[in-house]
This record gives C-alpha cells, sequence and structure tokens, in this order.
C-alpha cells in the first residue's frame, strides 16, 4: 500500500508539472502574438509632401496593411511580369505558326500546279496510248468498258474536275487518274508481250542503219541512174552511204551466218550474211574485215570498216538487201529504226 501511494503521488507531481509548463507555454506564445499583433496594429502615418506648395497629402495605416499592401503590390507586379513574358511566348508560337502556314500555302499552290500538269500528261499519254494500241490491233473495248463501269477513264475524271473543289478536286482527280494508270496497266502489258515476241523478228530481219552510229548520208540510192566513172545507165542496186571518210564501223543490220568474205574487181572487199526467211544483205568497198566465212553474227556487230577498195570514186559503203534471188530496195528496211 504504501509503495501504491507513492507512485500516485509521483505520478500527480509528474502531472502537475507538465500542466504548469505546458500553461507557461501557452501563456508565453499568446503573449509573443499580442506583441506581434500590437507591433503590426501600430498606427503609422504616411506624409507626401510636394515640392511645391501645394497641399501635404497623409494617410494613416498600421504595419500590418502596409505589409498586406506591399505583398499585393508585389504580388500584381510579379503576376504582370510573368504573363508579359508568356503572352511575348505566344506571341512568337503565333508568329512562327502563320509563317508556317504561309509556307504551307506556298507547297499547296505548288503541289496544285504539279497536279494539273500530271493531269494534262496524263490526257496525251491516254490518247497516244489510245492510237498504239489501235495501230497494233489490240482490242481496247472490254479495257475501256472496265473503265468507264468503275468511274475511272479519263473522260469521266475530266469531266468531273468542275464539280468538285478545294483540297478534294485535287485529291478526287489524282484518285481517279490512279484508277485509270492501274487499268491502263494490262493493255501495256499486251503491248510488251507483243513487242517481247517480236524481238526475235526484228533481230532477224535486216532492219537497222549499216554505219554505227546512224552517220552517213545516201550518196547514191537504189535504182536506175547513170554510172559515175563509165557514164552508161545501169540499175544500182543497192544504196552508196558515204561518211566523207575511211573507218567508220559497218554494222551487220540482222543476226546471220557470214557466207562470203572476198575481193572483187567492182565491189572490192565484200561480205555477204545470210539471214532468216531467205534473206541477204551485202556489204562491198570495205577497206577492212573482220569477220571470217562461216561466222555467225548478231545484229549490230561490227563486221569490217568503209572504205575506198573496188571501182568507187571515194570512200562509202554500198550496201544490198536480197530477198531469194531478188534485190529489193534497201531504204525500206534501213528506216525502220536507227542505231546509235
Amino acid at each position: 500500500m504504501a509503495k501504491t501511494r507513492h507512485y500516485k503521488k509521483v505520478e500527480k507531481n509528474v502531472v502537475a508539472s507538465f500542466l504548469k509548463a505546458l500553461n507557461r507555454g501557452l501563456t508565453c506564445f499568446i503573449n509573443i502574438f499580442v506583441k506581434i499583433f500590437r507591433v503590426c496594429d501600430s498606427k503609422l502615418t504616411i506624409m507626401i509632401v510636394p515640392h511645391s506648395q501645394g497641399k501635404v497629402i497623409n494617410f494613416r495605416t498600421n504595419i500590418f496593411s502596409l505589409a498586406f499592401g506591399i505583398i499585393l503590390i508585389v504580388g500584381i507586379v510579379s503576376s504582370f511580369v510573368y504573363f508579359k513574358k508568356h503572352d511575348s511566348t505566344i506571341s512568337e508560337e503565333l508568329s512562327r505558326s502563320m509563317k508556317e502556314n504561309r509556307e504551307l500555302l506556298a507547297s499547296f499552290d505548288e503541289l496544285r500546279d504539279e497536279n494539273n500538269n500530271v493531269l494534262q500528261t496524263a490526257k496525251r499519254f491516254k490518247s497516244s496510248l489510245s492510237q498504239t494500241l489501235s495501230l497494233l490491233g489490240i482490242d481496247q473495248t472490254k479495257t475501256v468498258a472496265k473503265a468507264s463501269t468503275s468511274d475511272s477513264d479519263l473522260n469521266s475524271l475530266f469531266d468531273n474536275q468542275e464539280r468538285a473543289f478545294g483540297s478534294t478536286k485535287e485529291a478526287n482527280d489524282m484518285h481517279q487518274l490512279t484508277s485509270y494508270l492501274e487499268n491502263a496497266i494490262q493493255p501495256i502489258e499486251q503491248l510488251g508481250k507483243m513487242l517481247e515476241s517480236q524481238e526475235t523478228l526484228f533481230a532477224d530481219t535486216p532492219n537497222i542503219w549499216p554505219v554505227k552510229g546512224g552517220i552517213g548520208h545516201i550518196s547514191q540510192p537504189f535504182g536506175q541512174t547513170t554510172h559515175p566513172i563509165t557514164g552508161n545507165w545501169y540499175i544500182h542496186k543497192g544504196l552508196d552511204i558515204s561518211t566523207w571518210r575511211t573507218g567508220d564501223p559497218i554494222l551487220a543490220t540482222a543476226n546471220g551466218q557470214v557466207v562470203t568474205v572476198a575481193y572483187d574487181s567492182g565491189f572490192g572487199n565484200y561480205v555477204i550474211i545470210k539471214h532468216k526467211h531467205g534473206m541477204y544483205t551485202r556489204y562491198c568497198h570495205m577497206n577492212t574485215v573482220y569477220v571470217h566465212k562461216g561466222d555467225f553474227v548478231n545484229q549490230r556487230k561490227v563486221i569490217g570498216t568503209i572504205g575506198n577498195t573496188g571501182i568507187s570514186t571515194g570512200p562509202h559503203l554500198h550496201y544490198e538487201v536480197h530477198i531469194g534471188s531478188d534485190v529489193v530496195d534497201p531504204i525500206k528496211y534501213v528506216n525502220v529504226k536507227i542505231t546509235k
């Protein structure tokens, strides 16, 4: 019992000490707060004295109001500076956006011009393709019908141009142009297959200019004429092609086999090549010969050079085309295409 009473007494003393200290601390805090409030509530008189003899302006306030006013002014000034800076940034962004917008408009105008150019080119392409397919006998009915039903023919493209406006018009034009080009793929593929099938025929037929680079001119055509040396009338059985000099390369005008390499008092050095379909070509007055009898040559192979051998008034190539036993005018074949 004695110990219990002792513990209770100590406990009461501790609680009393704590409450006493708390009371003193709270009282001190209240006193400090009151002093601060009294200081802030101290009256101040602010006087504005003009340099002239005008009336002196004065007003009364306290420290609290003055501090609040200063804080308010600083806040307003800070806000003004912040928003001013932010406004400057917005102005710069707006200026940059306007510049980019002008550049985009310029690019759009350029794109629209290019679009018009593409449409005009496509129109010319359509006309040329139709003419080519007609000449080659390729049936365009199915292709045109398919294009018309899908509204992809260029006719509908150009008819509908005035019905669209702005960017929608350009997009519509390009869409229909794409559709037309897709439908043009099939006839172009047919054209390619036809040309591929004819490639061998062209290579086996004498159809190119016999002088490399397409140079030279016809100094004597095929047919009846006066012999430049004897002065007698005779049938000139080939073309005389002159470049005014010796040594220009002579080409084989078609695939074939060399059947003759010889010299003749009239033709000089000459070569005869046998081709398919009963055709032969002869090259005369050559300066040098690069092939031998029995050689197989491809079209455009250099077989020799222009010369002045045999009966000749100057360096030139006498070129003949034979079909079976008949001699034909080579001009009908050298005009097919010129090799460069």
